[in-house]
């Protein structure tokens, strides 16, 4: 298993391969999304967090998931129509990952077991988020059900560590 974040390559939505190393230095705020989903509206508090804090170093990572109620059934061309157009995500967004499970991703793999506490859980349902700070390390994980508006003074803690 990868010991740093930064080492887990990650596949574009557009299919192209990244890495999370473009993202070293940042505050990182990793989601798993869903289209159809109730807590899809979070996709608005996600983008407002983004445009509020990016210049100051965050970023947010989506990351589609089916794993769930089947909630996210679209292509990757589906996906990124609706996100632009009915939420107008600007935020970058991953291929389609699963976040549990034997085929679970390395990321979430690596995030739920270097995440403190209780962390190791499998993930429950979309929108579960992990702030990961500059220093790579978690600095938390929230429930699907927290939502984004509630992240802000975390993250502006985060910030400026």
């Amino acid at each position: 298993m990868s010991t740093s974040i930064y080492d887990i390559p990650v596949t574009r939505l557009n299919g192209d391969p990244a890495s999370l190393k473009d993202y070293a230095n940042k505050v990182l705020l990793v989601v798993n999304t869903a289209s159809q989903c109730g807590l899809t509206p979070q996709y608005d508090g996600l983008e407002t967090l983004y445009q509020k804090y990016a210049g100051q170093g965050l970023v947010v990572l989506g990351f589609p998931s089916n794993q769930f109620g089947a909630q996210e059934p679209g292509s990757a061309e589906q996906i990124a129509t609706f996100c632009s157009t009915n939420y107008s995500v600007t935020f970058p967004l991953f291929a389609k990952t699963d976040v549990n499970g034997p085929n679970a991703h390395p990321l979430y793999v690596w995030l739920k077991q270097n995440t403190p506490g209780d962390g190791a859980e499998d993930i429950g349902w979309n929108f579960a988020k992990f702030l990961v700070g500059r220093d790579g390390k978690v600095i938390a994980r929230y429930a699907p059900t927290v939502v984004p508006s509630a992240l802000g003074a975390t993250i502006e803690e985060a910030l400026k560590a």
